[in-house]
């Protein structure tokens, strides 16, 4: 199976291989992935992170060797401010938070492709963070516009909040809020919850739909309209703006 990697800031990928598809998540510039199909301009991919697949535009991928894609897996450092700047060819290349880094840094420069060399003038994180730094990662993105699918300070949905916070923050979860919801511990009351861990929602059919970070003093910070904080009780979310619950409260779970 064929090896990849994103050289664009940010990619959508799509249910379907054509442009008016429903976009079902995001490709940040780094982030590697397998190639499982080839369709004229399209090409179907596996997200190595979280396994996720669908299409993406073929010009908007680099494909890399066995080797490449062996030695950047192993060695990840993330662009950790909301807006940044590479440097490619003396030109500005915009990268957003969670951007990723693979391979040797030499003097700020780094290597995508033979041949592409970017220099990196934004900030990098890299390895496992302390619980109290989840906030200060999670807050970075706030005011972020909703977008489903979205994983961007552009715009981001509320389990692609979560997932890149604690990615950022060296911990592997899976992409949508039902699976997360499966991750780590379950607690039993709100008064148990440390800043940082997960409060998960249900719909009417008992589905959970919505993920968001407990905050101290009964708030949430989570992505809805966008990413903002409101309050949380044991019926779910209030939005004082439209002076009622949004979402109700199914079950928290500790990650670490």
């Amino acid at each position: 199976m064929s090896k990849s990697i994103c050289q664009v800031s940010v990619a959508p990928v799509r249910k379907e291989p054509y442009d008016s598809s429903e976009m079902v998540t995001q490709l940040l510039f780094g982030e590697l992935c397998e190639i499982i199909e080839v369709k004229q301009q399209w090409v179907k991919i596996k997200i190595f992170f979280d396994g996720y697949e669908g299409w993406v535009d073929y010009k908007q991928i680099s494909f890399l060797s066995e080797t490449e894609f062996t030695n950047f897996s192993q060695d990840n450092s993330y662009i950790s401010e909301p807006f940044s700047l590479l440097i490619l060819n003396n030109q500005p290349f915009p990268v957003t938070i969670g951007a990723e880094i693979h391979g040797s840094i030499i003097d700020n420069v780094f290597e995508l492709a033979p041949n592409k060399h970017f220099l990196i003038e934004g900030v990098l994180i890299k390895g496992k963070q302390k619980k109290e730094q989840i906030l200060e990662l999670a807050f970075k993105y706030i005011n972020t516009p909703y977008l489903w699918g979205g994983k961007t300070t552009y715009g981001i949905d509320c389990s692609g909040l979560v997932q890149m916070v604690y990615k950022l923050a060296g911990y592997r979860l899976p992409r949508d809020a039902s699976q997360q919801a499966l991750e780590g511990k379950v607690l039993s009351f709100i008064e148990e919850a440390e800043p940082g861990d997960l409060a998960f929602f249900e719909n009417q059919e008992g589905r959970i739909v919505h993920v968001g970070f407990i905050l101290t003093d009964q708030k949430i910070l989570h992505a809805h309209g966008k990413v903002r904080i409101d309050n949380l009780d044991y019926t779910g979310i209030f939005n004082s703006d439209l002076n009622k619950y949004t979402h109700q409260l199914r079950l928290i779970r500790r990650i670490f």
